[in-house]
């Protein structure tokens, strides 16, 4: 499935693991604080939980979407926008 995971952390600390938390499960930083990339639902299922261990409920805030392939497609990206392509359900590898 594809995944969009957005948040608002007031906690440095707690933001730079849900950043590395969210990377772990591969998705791509497409803003800051905005997430998006290709998961299973077990993976899904793990980022949840390792977002809400690192959570203040008091004051953070974390919206977690799924989308369809076909809606990312349908999607209007404006600007210096992130590649479409890189979302997919394809493991990739670089090499250096």
């Amino acid at each position: 499935m594809i995944l969009w995971v957005m948040y608002d952390i007031e906690n440095d600390r707690a933001r730079t693991k849900i950043a590395k938390y969210c990377k772990q499960a591969g998705l791509y930083r497409v803003q800051y604080s905005v997430f998006l990339g290709s998961v299973e639902r077990n993976q899904r299922d793990t980022l949840e939980l390792q977002i809400e261990e690192e959570l203040d409920e008091a004051v953070d805030k974390v919206y977690i979407f799924p989308m369809s392939r076909d809606e990312l497609n349908d999607t209007t990206l404006l600007g210096q926008a992130f590649d479409k392509k890189m979302i997919s359900d394809e493991v990739k590898a670089l090499f250096f």
